[in-house]
This record gives C-alpha cells, structure tokens and sequence, in this order.
C-alpha cells in the first residue's frame, strides 16, 4: 500500500511570517465573530477575560500540535498513529473529516448569508444559494493553489484583512462607546467556565488540522511562534469584534452593525477574503485527512470532492446548532489530542522512529494496529467533558478533560510498560 510520505527537508521552505498570515487569515472569520458574541451572557469584562485566557490555553495546544509536524514532515492524522495506532488513527481521521466539512459548511453559510444581506442593501440583489456555490468555488480553487499559492495569496489579504478589522473595531467602539458596553448588565446564563470553553474550542478545532501546514516549516521554533502569534492576534480580534456588537447590538451581526455605519464595501471585502483565507485550510486538510484512510487517493482530486461536499453540506446547514457544533469538536479532540500531545511530549519527548508511523510493532502498538489504552482514555475524556458541559463545572470541560485524557493515557501506558518489564525479566530468569 502507498502510504504517506514525510516532507523532506528541501521542500520545507515556509517561516515564521508566512506562518503568521497563514493563521492569521485563518483567524479572521465571521465565524469566530459569530462565536464571540456568544460570550455577551457574562458581559465585556468577564467576556474579554475569558477571550484571552481561552486563547492562550487553547492556542498553545494547537500550536504544540504543529511542533509534531515540523519535527518530522508529517500531517496531522499521521501524528495520531504512534499513541493510536494506525488503525486507530482511522476512527480519529473519520471525526477530523466530518468536522471539517462541518466548518467548511459554517463558513460558506455565514459568508454567503452575509454577502446576500450586502449584495441586497448595495445592489438590490439577493440569490442565497448563487452565493454559496460562488464563495464555495472561489474556497476550493484558493486550496487548489497549493501552498506556493498561499504564501503570497495569504501575506496580502491577511494583511490587509487585519488593518480593515482594526478599522472597525474602532469605529464601532467610538460609535458606541465604551462606557455604553461597560453598563449592559449580565444576563446570567453562561458560566464563566463555558464562556472560556467557547473560545478553547475555536484553536482546538484547528489542532487537528495544524500539521497539514507545520510541515512545510523551516525550523520547529520559527512555525511554533508564527502559529501561535497569528492566530492569537486575528482570532482574540474577531471575539472582540463580536463580543462588543452583541453587547452594543444584542445579537453578535457585525454585518448588519457595519451597513448601518456606511460600510457597507469594507464589510463586502472582510466577508468574502476572510471566507478564503479560513475555509480552504478546512478543503486542503479534509483531503490531507482522508489520505490518511485512503492514500492512493490523489491530493487535488480529493480537494475538489471536499470542496463540492462541503458546498453542498452548506445550503442545507442548520447554522442556529453552530453553538452545540463547537461543543461537539472540543469534546472529541481536546481529550484526542490530550493523549496525542501526552505520547510525544512525554512518553516519546519528541522522538519518533519511521516504524512508529507506518508499520505495527513499534514501542506502544499492539498487533491489531490499535492502542486500547488510547481508546479508552479518549472516550473517558470526552465523557468528562459533556459532564462538565451539562453540569456547568467552574474550571470549565476543556482543561477537565485534556488533563483527565492525557494523565489516565499516561498511567495506562506506564502499567503496561511495568507489565513487559516484568514478563522480561521472567523469561530472562527461565
């Protein structure tokens, strides 16, 4: 069987900047906007609060996903395999995939809906469904590009992407004011702990995915800081942007807030290059994803069935669950990678032999291609984490359950290896 390859060095050529646009354009969506005016229920001091600090504990993780990556030239389902196995990293690259249509379809529905609303006050055109196949077209081909492509594609739009957005944070703070934020009371149906929850979620969703990209970098180091400071600086940007039209508004639509500023032409670029930006990632690593069941397949002809799947996941979208959707994603892959991140961090500290990604027998794998200990951790930890979700815990699900997943993982493995050294010795005394 053809299996994946890891990237040699010579073709290893992106660095810390072209890193930083990469996530940055990621970072800037109208989803992540969405998201941020779910977090108005605890107000602008605790919602700022748990902007960053979510950010931070969440951007660090998906960052530490991406050091995988860089070591070894891998993509991200591949790092699944040495604390999974091959054969449980399927189960994983199944969720990976699903999500990430799932977040393909987010994005074009919010961005077509918004072009539609803009396209009717400026235009007096209104074609939701043409939207969705146009930005679904435009999605795809941007992934098609390859990553030659996105390093010049990504520097300039998301760069110009980040001034605009710091443009209209401006005016929407000095339009509504400060002290008028400050004085919209609590509603108290969010916990703080949820709130943080909403915004760990957010980087989480792309740690499954960051590998597909850390890869290519020059240096582990140069990837990590770019990752990290990209997608920190956009995406803690746009939960403000949301956040404060929520509070200012009541509903978190940054559209409708920018049309009846009169702006209606920054709002038209914002939505449609920031769409770009963000959701080719989710159409170049659900093809990435799906090599990892099926790598004979072609990498573009896989690119073009995601990019249709995702279009099409779209027009029948129930946007209004996007709440519970995040929800979904923190649950299955903060425990997910709590293990994946445990193995090579601690177990492996950053070592990994090419038998531990391609073939059975390596230093944790059991003939079956499967690690018990890892299954049965994962599911633990996503049992905590909608515990946690349903009982309103004040540390919140995400920290809960990474630390439930990542330290049971590491007992069970540490019982298994006392287990072997003993039948060892045993043989050795026979």
């Amino acid at each position: 069987m053809v299996e994946i390859e890891p990237i040699p060095g010579e073709k290893r050529n992106l660095g810390p900047i072209a890193f930083f646009f990469i996530w940055a354009g990621a970072g800037i969506s109208l989803a992540e906007v969405l998201a941020g005016g779910f977090l108005a229920p605890v107000g602008l001091i605790a919602g700022i609060t748990a902007n960053v600090l979510g950010h931070l504990v969440g951007n660090t993780l998906f960052s530490m996903g991406g050091v995988i990556g860089t070591d070894h030239g891998i993509p991200s389902m591949v790092s699944v395999r040495p604390s999974f196995g091959v054969r449980g990293s399927y189960l994983a690259t199944a969720f990976n995939a699903l999500q990430l249509v799932g977040w393909t379809a987010v994005m074009l529905v919010v961005a077509a809906r918004s072009l539609d609303t803009i396209s009717k006050e400026m235009l007096d055109f209104s074609n939701y469904p043409v939207w969705v196949v146009i930005i679904g077209i435009a999605t795809t081909a941007w992934a098609w590009v390859g990553r030659e492509g996105w390093k010049w594609l990504q520097s300039v739009v998301s760069a110009l992407l980040l001034v605009i957005c710091g443009y209209i944070g401006y005016i929407i703070l000095s339009t509504v004011g400060l002290r008028g934020l400050l004085t919209v009371p609590r509603t108290g149906t969010m916990s703080f702990g949820l709130a943080c929850d909403l915004v760990i979620a957010m980087p989480l969703s792309w740690l499954p995915l960051v590998a597909d990209y850390s890869r290519f970098g020059r240096s582990t180091r140069g990837a990590f800081c770019g990752t990290w400071t990209g997608y920190f600086v956009s995406s803690s940007l746009m939960y403000t942007l949301g956040l404060a039209a929520a509070l200012a508004t009541g509903k978190a639509d940054i559209i409708a807030t920018l049309t009846t500023l009169g702006m209606g032409a920054a709002a038209l670029f914002v939505v449609a290059f920031s769409t770009l930006t963000t959701a080719f990632l989710d159409v170049y690593s659900t093809a990435v994803s799906i090599q990892n069941l099926l790598p004979k397949l072609r990498e573009r002809h896989l690119i073009l069935a995601a990019g249709a799947l995702g279009t099409l996941v779209a027009l029948f979208f129930p946007i209004e669950r996007y709440e519970n959707f995040l929800l979904f994603i923190g649950g299955v892959f903060v425990p997910l990678f709590g293990i994946v991140l445990a193995d090579y961090f601690v177990l492996r500290r950053r070592k990994l032999a090419t038998q531990d990604l391609f073939k059975r027998g390596g230093a944790y794998w059991y003939t079956s291609g499967v690690n018990p200990a890892a299954i049965v951790a994962w599911i633990i930890g996503v049992l905590i984490y909608y515990v946690c979700t349903r009982t309103g815990f004040w540390l919140g699900a995400s920290i809960p359950s990474f630390m439930t997943a990542s330290g049971l993982y590491l007992a069970e493995m540490a019982l298994a290896a006392a287990g072997e050294s003993r039948r060892t010795k045993g043989v050795d005394a026979r």
